[in-house]
């Protein structure tokens, strides 16, 4: 072993650096600020020593400089715009068609779950009668399950009032005990999702009716009306 070899050996291995000089992010996909800002100002300062802002003798003059200078700020400070509002109109776009791919996936949920409210009207009806029992009755309590689940929230109860954004009124009557509109019945439950209602609840309405207050009558005895007679002397007489 020489020694050339034994100081190769002896030396200390340096540790291995990685930078990342990619100027494009590869997560997100964007140009990486600080990679265009300085591409920018070498481009700039390339066309401008191109131009001739140097002297016969090579060495810029001091006005010359700073025109430079200020002109490499501005296309600079245009640049560094134009990407911010770039950036601002992709993140605007992106939460857009998030609220929009939301928006479809929330109206599908209920378009599906419409289509499965008559057999939630069945399974009700036939708990009603007693008839839900043994196997049918595990598969209607999982279905059920599933959809509160999914958000699926029943409303409509007697008692409360009576709202025609969620309500549904087939039947109207008169009741001095309500004061005002009243939902006395429920013929069919509504379903909600969240905010949006996928069915309106058929109600019965009680709304409250006015009474009208009976006229004062002067009456005395067997119903003769007193009758006051004013004589000359002012006196009143009773006949």
């Amino acid at each position: 072993m020489t020694a050339n070899d034994q100081e190769f050996q002896d030396k200390p291995e340096e540790p291995v650096v990685v930078r990342d000089r990619r100027k494009v992010d590869p997560e997100t996909g964007e140009l990486r600020a600080q990679e265009a800002e300085t591409d920018l100002a070498q481009e700039v300062a390339a066309d401008a020593a191109g131009e001739g802002l140097a002297g016969p003798s090579g060495v810029a003059t001091s006005g010359a400089e700073q025109d430079a200078a200020a002109d490499v700020e501005r296309q600079l400070a245009e640049r560094t715009a134009d990407l911010q509002r770039l950036q601002a109109e992709y993140a605007n776009y992106r939460k857009r068609v998030d609220r929009d791919r939301e928006a479809v996936i929330a109206s599908t949920k209920a378009s599906l779950v419409g289509e499965l409210l008559p057999l939630i009207d069945d399974i009700e009806r036939a708990e009603s009668h007693g008839d839900l029992t043994g196997a049918f009755k595990a598969v209607a309590d999982k279905l059920l399950a599933t959809l509160q689940q999914a958000g699926l929230e029943a409303f409509g109860q007697e008692g409360e009032p009576f709202d025609p954004s969620v309500h549904e009124a087939v039947q109207h009557s008169t009741s001095p005990d309500v004061q005002g509109p009243t939902v006395s019945a429920v013929l069919r439950r509504g379903y909600r999702m969240g905010d949006r209602v996928v069915r309106a609840a058929m109600v019965a309405v009680t709304d409250s009716e006015s009474v009208t207050p009976e006229p004062p009558a002067d009456v005395a005895g067997d119903g003769d009306v007193t009758e006051q007679v004013s004589t000359p002397s002012g006196e009143q007489e009773q006949s």
